[in-house]
Order: structure tokens, then C-alpha cells, then sequence
């Protein structure tokens, strides 16, 4: 049974039109575009996506993480602990998903494709720009494992602090770096007034080049 206040909450879409005409012939590239105006409309977290993954038993699991960036246009990057249940399991399975929605620009952007790790030059390189804080962070936290309290996190935290103490920047801890996900699908979603959204999608041929279809809303 529907509970009445949330199934009367509705949201009508009418900012923008979305055509083939209207897009660009590379998909990474019309993503760029469209994040320029998220960035450009100063969004709340205009970088942050919904990264899905799956496990061995094909139990998915989704959580948000930030794009970091989109080398050569060639896919879409971001950062973690390789040792997370993300980093786990896209060692068993590297296909994921990722899905930016701006509710603002009244937007989504959905990313299906393949995993790899980024260079360790790339990660190094990117974990020793981030505030120091944050670098210390990455040694202290075992992500995703079980841990008796806050106090033994924060305890922690304070020994690397220690241990790492006059050293500038850190260095990257093993457990910790990028990924970069090569798109073979991905689809934009104007959303458009009485759910007659639209849809154009691009999906990567058998030769590598790019398709477009327009899909029901």
C-alpha cells in the first residue's frame, strides 16, 4: 500500500529539450559538456555519482563517490581504498555503473562500462594533492572493515599523525588509488514535461565506434 505523502510528491520538468541534433558524437565529451553547465549553475556536488558495483553471489551494491576526472575523454576516474568492498569487488568483477543526477538542470547521466586501475604514477600523484588531513585519513581507516569504536578510529588516526609527523606530503599508501571506467553505454536523461522524458544513448559498437538511439521515456 502507497503511503499517501510520498506518493503525491511529484516534480514537473520543463527547463530544457534534449535532441540528437543536440549532442555531441563522443559521449565523454557531451559529459563534459553537461558537467560544465552543472559546474557552471553551482550545483551542490556536481562531481558526485552513484558507483554500483557487484559481488561473486551477483549482490549488487551502490554507494557515492567523486569524479576526479576524464583523461582524454577517455573514461571517467575516481579514487578509494582498494581494499573497500568496492575495491573487492571490482577485483572479482570489473564491470560497474555509475549515475550523476542534477536535479537542478532537472538531468541524469547513467555510465555503464569496464574497471582498471589507474597508473600509480596517477595515484600518487593525485593522493599527495589532497589536504593533509585527508592523506592521513587514507593510512588510518581500514574502509569497510569492522572497528570496535570512533575512539579506536580517532586513536589510530592519531598514530599516523605521529608517525608521519614532519613529512610532507605522504607518501601513498598501497591499499589506496584510482580507477577508471571505459564507457560502452552511456545515456542523458532530460526529464521533460508528463514523464515524457528524454532519452539518447550511446552504446559502443563491436568496431568501437559510438551508436545513438533515442529510448521511451
Amino acid at each position: 500500500m502507497t503511503d499517501p505523502q510520498l506518493a503525491d510528491l511529484r516534480q514537473t520538468y520543463s527547463q530544457r529539450t534534449l535532441t540528437e541534433a543536440d549532442v555531441l558524437p563522443e559521449p565523454v565529451a557531451q559529459f563534459r559538456a553537461w558537467l560544465d553547465e552543472a559546474l557552471a549553475a553551482r550545483l551542490d556536488e556536481p562531481t558526485a555519482m552513484n558507483l554500483a558495483t557487484v559481488d561473486a553471489a551477483g549482490q549488487p551494491a551502490a554507494r557515492i563517490v567523486l569524479l576526479k576526472g576524464l583523461p582524454q575523454d577517455e573514461g571517467f576516474l575516481f579514487f578509494t581504498n582498494y581494499d573497500s568492498r568496492k575495491g573487492r569487488e571490482l577485483a572479482g568483477s570489473p564491470l560497474a555503473a555509475l549515475t550523476f543526477f542534477w536535479p537542478g538542470l532537472e538531468r541524469q547521466v547513467r555510465i555503464e562500462g569496464r574497471v582498471e586501475k589507474a597508473s600509480d604514477a596517477d595515484s600518487t600523484e593525485y593522493f599527495q594533492s589532497r589536504p593533509r588531513s585527508s592523506q592521513i585519513g587514507s593510512w588510518a581507516s581500514p574502509q569497510s572493515q569492522p572497528i570496535a569504536s570512533r575512539e579506536a578510529l580517532e586513536q589510530r588516526e592519531h598514530e599516523i599523525e605521529a608517525q608521519f609527523a614532519g613529512q610532507e606530503p605522504l607518501p601513498r599508501p598501497p591499499h589506496w588509488g584510482g580507477y577508471l571506467l571505459r564507457p560502452h553505454r552511456v545515456e542523458f536523461w532530460q526529464g521533460r514535461p508528463s514523464r515524457l522524458h528524454d532519452r539518447i544513448v550511446y552504446e559502443r559498437t563491436a568496431t568501437g565506434q559510438w551508436h545513438l538511439n533515442r529510448l521511451a521515456p
